[in-house]
C-alpha cells in the first residue's frame, strides 16, 4: 500500500523559514518526478516545485528564488525547503507521485504564514 506522509508544516512569520518533509513508504522515489502542490482556500491547486529522478528542480515562478526541492533516497522523503516565506504562501502543501497512470496523494500539511 502506497502511502505518502507530509509533515514540517505550521505557523511562521513573513521572511521565516519551514522544510516540509514527504516520507514514502510501498512506492520507490526518484523512479520519477516527484511533485510538491499546494493549495489556498478558495483557489485551485497549484503545482509548486517538481523534482525529476536525476535530482533537479523546476519552480513555479511565484516560489522561484525562496523554495529548494530535494530528495534523500536512502530516506525515501522528499523535501521542500521554503525561505524568505510570504502570506501568500499560506496554503495546504501537498506531495504526489505519479506512476503508472495512478495519482498519489498524501494528506498534506497547512502552512500559514502570516505576523
Amino acid at each position: 500500500q502506497v502511502q505518502l506522509v507530509e509533515s514540517g508544516g505550521g505557523l511562521v512569520q513573513p521572511g521565516g523559514s519551514l522544510r516540509l518533509s514527504c516520507a514514502a513508504s510501498g512506492i520507490v522515489l526518484s523512479i520519477t518526478n516527484e511533485k510538491w502542490y499546494r493549495q489556498a482556500p478558495g483557489k485551485q491547486r497549484e503545482l509548486v516545485a517538481t523534482i525529476s529522478s536525476g535530482g533537479s528542480g523546476d519552480y513555479a515562478d511565484s516560489v522561484k528564488g525562496r523554495f529548494t526541492v530535494s530528495r534523500d533516497n536512502a530516506k525515501n522523503t522528499v523535501y521542500l525547503q521554503m525561505n524568505s516565506l510570504k502570506p501568500e504562501d499560506t496554503a495546504v502543501y501537498y506531495c504526489n507521485v505519479r506512476r503508472s497512470l495512478v495519482n498519489y496523494w498524501g494528506q498534506g500539511t497547512q502552512v500559514t504564514v502570516s505576523s
